[in-house]
């Protein structure tokens, strides 16, 4: 972070200096965290009111852990009734926002930046991963941590940046309208990109519509001489090439002549190897052609590959570098189609951070491809902030699982039961589709029922936990000859 002192925060934010602030308002910081664990010699530690949690309560921890300033909703005292050192404002998540403004406008003053912004309802996370992975080679590149992008993980990102950072990349989220343009005020980006338009929060935002309404506001606020960046094989992203002035560039996997007269980027040829990693020849918008062969998995991974390619492109980077740059490129955050292969030759593919209806199928057909040959397992549990949709899309999910032929499917918890059902009714299943209340039930039924051989796949929404019973299940091993138990799996993010 930029260095900042109080005297700074304070007009920046509105807030009024306390303790020894107010006496000596030139303390500065070089760091800002709301977690006090992390604070460190020259930190700011911001006292955020958290949902299970008040940052109040930790204001001493954070000084003790070596914090210079505090910034709070109410002064704070330490045990001998003094005041900690600090800037007091109305609300602490919105002079975060504040802060970050400013240390954005400061670097652009200072040096060339480019803020590429990231929106989608699905493959946010991986695409700023494998763009920032592209860009680090070309410039200091300052990037989310794991799924940094509210209103309160993107200034923490922004935070990250200093001087010298050639690249910020912003990924965005929302959960209603004008929560995209809150980021977008904030940072300006000089590049948008828009994945997806999905029913994630569909019931949050009131219908998939209003999702549109809301990913396009990252396409409204690029200026004219940046570059938005939308998925042409999606036609509610497609369409927010008329709420833009900016140029338009599209992605998209179809050799089909798209509507308007953009730049496109195309995947020719697209498809997956024997380990499903996606494969395909990139086409410029100038026509020239790289092959791309990926280390991520899953062939819905495509669109992501596309999106990370078209903001490179955007931001100046060579056709050539930009596909050297995506080829190999595994999964840099955790539980995003994450594969183990273990010693007993069970496979694990733990993808359960995030759920939505189009994730899971398309993590489901990426099970069907990987397991030709081999026993399948699906794991699957619910998908969160459906709305009124949740039972027929639950429902849905447990018929594709049938069509798909999976082996196995086990339910897990009582606002996924739909999809047991939805298995049941589509197909003459017995045995094949189990209910279980609990993650702890299904960890059961696994131990005793993997044999060598299976592929199993564990995906649900991230309120749902499955991502650590993947995670146990990935170091667990079948018992040896004469009942030893081995711990010898071998994990590997793709």
């Amino acid at each position: 972070m930029i260095e900042l002192n109080a005297a700074e925060i304070a007009a920046i934010t509105g807030g009024e200096l306390v303790g020894a602030a107010a006496a000596d308002p030139s303390i500065s910081v070089t760091s800002a965290t709301t977690d006090s664990r992390e604070a460190g010699p020259a930190a700011l530690f911001i006292a955020k009111p958290g949902e299970f949690s008040d940052g109040h309560l930790f204001v001493a921890r954070a000084f003790e852990a070596g914090a210079e300033l505090a910034l709070t909703e109410r002064p704070v005292t330490n045990d001998a009734g003094e005041v900690f050192p600090g800037i007091v404002v109305p609300d602490a998540v919105a002079a975060m926002g504040q802060l970050a403004a400013e240390i954005v406008r400061r670097l652009r003053a200072e040096s060339p930046l480019t803020v590429i912004g990231i929106t989608g309802s699905a493959g946010k996370t991986t695409t700023k991963d494998l763009l920032a992975g592209l860009l680090r080679s070309h410039g200091p590149t300052v990037a989310p941590v794991g799924s940094y992008n509210g209103e309160v993980g993107v200034p923490l990102t922004i935070f990250s940046a200093g001087h010298g950072t050639r690249y910020l990349v912003v990924e965005m989220g929302a959960t209603g309208i004008g929560h995209i343009t809150y980021l977008t005020d904030m940072v300006r980006p000089d590049i948008g990109v828009v994945l997806c338009v999905g029913s994630a929060h569909a019931g949050e935002f009131g219908g998939v519509e209003n999702i549109a309404r809301a990913k396009g506001e990252l396409a409204e606020a690029v200026a004219p001489e940046g570059t938005v960046v939308l998925n042409g094989d999606d036609i509610r992203v497609a369409a927010m090439d008329k709420r833009t002035t900016a140029n338009v560039l599209l992605f998209t996997s179809s050799t089909d002549d798209l509507p308007g007269n953009h730049a496109t980027l195309r995947a020719l040829d697209a498809g997956t190897d024997e380990q499903g990693r996606p494969v395909f020849t990139l086409e410029f918008p100038n026509g020239e052609q790289h092959r791309v062969e990926s280390g991520l998995i899953g062939a819905h991974h495509t669109a992501n590959l596309l999106a990370a390619a078209g903001a490179a492109l955007a931001a100046g980077i060579a056709p050539a570098d930009i596909a050297a740059g995506l080829s190999g490129q595994k999964a840099a955050s955790r539980w995003r189609m994450e594969r183990t292969d273990r010693a007993d030759g069970v496979t694990v593919i733990n993808d359960a951070y995030n759920a939505n209806p189009e994730s899971v199928r398309a993590a489901l057909r990426t099970l069907a491809e990987l397991g030709s040959g081999r026993r399948t397992w699906a794991v699957l549990g619910e998908m969160l902030e459906l709305g009124d949709q949740s039972v027929t899309e639950h429902d849905a999910i447990g018929r594709y699982v049938v069509r798909l032929n999976i082996s196995k499917l086990i339910v897990v918890g009582t606002g996924a039961r739909a999809m047991h059902t939805g298995a049941v009714m589509e197909g003459s299943w017995g045995d094949e589709s189990t209910f279980v209340s609990s993650p702890e039930e299904a960890e059961a039924i696994l131990e005793s029922s993997l044999e060598p051989g299976d592929i199993v796949l564990f995906k649900s929404s991230n309120g749902a936990g499955l991502r650590f019973l993947g995670d146990r299940i990935a170091l667990k091993t079948l018992p040896a000859a004469g009942g030893a138990q081995e711990n010898t799996a071998r994990g590997e993010a793709l």
